[in-house]
C-alpha cells in the first residue's frame, strides 16, 4: 500500500513545484511589465515640466498684456483645469470600483453590505453629475479666456496657450493611468510573493 502512495505524494508535490514555478514566472513577467511602466511615468514627468514651462512662459507674455481683471480669469481657471479635471478622474475610479463590487456580489452578501454599496454608487453618481457640471463651466470659461487671449497674443503665442491647455488635461489624465496600472502591478506582485511564502504574511 506504500508503494501506491508514494507515486500520489509525488504526483502532488510536482503540481506544488509546477504552481510554483508558474507564479515565479508570472512575478518576473509583472516586474518587467512594472519596470517599463516606471520608465514611461519618468519620460511622463519630464512631459509635464516641459508643458509646465510652456504654460509659465505663455502666462509670463499674458501678464504683461492682459488687464489685471482678465489675467485674474486666465489664473483662476488655470488652477481650477487641474482640479476639476483631478475630481472627474477621482469620481470616476471610485465609481467603477463600487460598481465592480456590486457586480461581484453573491449570494451569501448581506442585504446590509449590498445596501451600503448601493447608496455608495448613489451618491459617488450624484457627485459625478455635479463635477460634470463643472467641466461644462469650466469649458465656458476656457472660451472666455481664449478670447481674451485671442485679442492680445500672437498667432504663435496662442497657438502654444491652446497645445498647453489641451496637453494639461490629457497629461492628468495619462498619469493618473499610469499611477493606477503601477499600483494593480504590485498589488499582484505582493500577492503573489505573500502566497510563495505563506510565514512571510503570518
Amino acid at each position: 500500500q506504500q508503494q501506491q502512495q508514494e507515486p500520489e505524494d509525488d504526483t502532488g508535490s510536482d503540481v506544488d513545484h509546477d504552481l510554483a514555478v508558474k507564479k515565479q514566472e508570472l512575478i518576473e513577467s509583472i516586474s518587467r511589465k512594472l519596470q517599463v511602466l516606471r520608465e514611461a511615468r519618468e519620460s511622463l514627468l519630464e512631459d509635464i515640466q516641459a508643458n509646465s514651462a510652456l504654460g509659465d512662459e505663455v502666462e509670463a507674455i499674458a501678464k504683461d498684456v492682459c488687464k489685471p481683471n482678465e489675467f485674474d480669469k486666465f489664473r483662476m481657471f488655470i488652477g481650477d483645469l487641474d482640479k476639476v479635471v483631478n475630481l472627474l478622474l477621482s469620481l470616476s475610479g471610485r465609481l467603477a470600483r463600487v460598481e465592480n463590487a456590486l457586480n461581484n456580489l453573491d449570494d451569501s452578501t448581506s442585504p446590509g453590505d449590498r445596501q451600503s454599496l448601493l447608496e455608495k454608487q448613489r451618491m459617488l453618481i450624484q457627485q459625478h453629475e455635479d463635477a460634470k457640471e463643472l467641466k461644462e463651466n469650466l469649458d465656458r470659461r476656457e472660451r472666455v479666456v481664449l478670447d481674451i487671449l485671442a485679442s492680445y497674443l500672437s498667432e504663435e503665442s496662442l497657438a502654444d496657450y491652446e497645445h498647453f491647455v489641451k496637453m494639461k488635461s490629457a497629461l492628468i489624465i495619462e498619469q493618473r493611468e499610469l499611477e493606477d496600472k503601477i499600483h494593480l502591478g504590485e498589488e499582484q506582485l505582493k500577492c503573489l510573493f505573500d502566497s510563495l511564502q505563506p510565514e512571510r504574511a503570518k
